[in-house]
């Protein structure tokens, strides 16, 4: 895929640059559909066939390797499902009244549906060709032709009138790092993984102690929000969090 061209120790130094992607509010549990499908944690918006599909896509955008988990183990679907039942979803704070006409990359997002309706209409959309080209849906075919629906989606060749899959995937590609990055109070990054893989010690640091220590690396064991709210981590004099060393199993 176009947007997948490095491999996952120059994805993690790009991103570690570039620094963390914060995210938006989780919202509330509502009943989960098709238990049997969704991931471990309740679902707030997909169905268990959407979250399904949306685990499988992320698995390729951020796989597992050597380097440690990937997307799916991270969490990363029930981060996007959290996001889409809140005000990202529902895009109740953006600009929705048109007119809806061409537009160039450069005015970013130009369509007249909110996220949660993108993800629904597309998820639909894929999977009924999924199901006409290969006998299932996409969750359940080979990982082959995964990579290649993915691929057909980035640069606009799969043919589904009525379904803006360029724009889905760029959307759903964007909200995967996201989630990777992200705060795990809201879902993903679960036990930190896209932390510790850039080396971001998380919330509340202060570095002043070592401004002198140059070319050498801070490692510590990142700290999250609700270790702070749950007072898992210590707090100095000044109300900064005073990090752990990170564990020498850690560090390899």
């Amino acid at each position: 895929m176009k947007r997948r061209g490095l491999n996952r120790r120059e994805f993690g130094k790009i991103l570690g640059a570039a620094g963390v992607g914060g995210a938006l509010q989780p919202a509330s549990v509502a009943a989960q559909d098709d238990a049997a499908l969704a991931p471990v944690a309740a679902l707030t918006f997909f169905t268990g066939a959407e979250a399904a599909f949306v685990e499988a896509a992320i698995d390729h955008l951020i796989p597992s390797d050597e380097l440690g988990p990937g997307a799916r183990e991270a969490g990363v679907a029930i981060f996007i499902d959290r996001q889409l039942s809140g005000t990202f979803g529902t895009a109740s704070k953006w600009y929705m009244q048109g007119p809806w006409g061409e537009s160039v990359p450069e005015q970013g997002y130009q369509l007249p549906l909110a996220p949660r309706e993108l993800y629904r209409l597309c998820i639909s959309a894929i999977n009924e060709h999924c199901r006409s080209e290969y006998g299932d849906r996409f969750d359940r075919v080979s990982h082959d032709r995964q990579r290649g629906v993915l691929e057909s989606m980035d640069d606009g060749t799969l043919p589904l009138p009525g379904a803006p899959v360029a724009e889905f995937f760029s959307m759903l590609h964007q909200n995967t790092i996201e989630g990777f990055f992200a705060d795990p109070i809201y879902g993903g990054n679960r036990d930190k993984v896209g932390w510790r893989l850039v080396g971001f010690p998380g919330v509340g640091a202060a570095y002043f102690r070592h401004f002198k220590n140059y070319n050498e690396p801070y490692l510590v064991e990142p700290v999250g929000i609700e270790d702070i709210v749950n007072r898992r981590a210590e707090l100095d004099e000044h109300g900064h969090v005073a990090h752990v060393p990170l564990s020498p199993k850690r560090k390899g």
